[in-house]
């Protein structure tokens, strides 16, 4: 009961493409394509940061326990 079938996939894909063209579709796939690996570059900078934050948090700790013990 309900469910798409592959014809009925295959119908819509046969229209979106008779609406937009191959190429402006090609254009929008790489537009897409370079949205998500931006999203992931700045989601793996954002941990390298606060990777970096913890280390320098933990640096400045040390330095002020070795100027305490001074």
């Amino acid at each position: 009961m309900g469910g798409i079938s592959i014809w009925q996939l295959l119908i819509i894909l046969a229209i979106v493409v008779m609406l937009f063209g191959t190429k402006r579709l090609r254009n929008m796939g790489g537009d897409l394509g370079e949205a998500i690996k931006g999203f992931k570059n700045s989601m793996s900078d954002d941990k390298k940061d606060e990777s970096d934050e913890s280390l320098d948090n933990i640096d400045a700790k040390a330095e002020k326990a070795d100027e305490e013990k001074s």
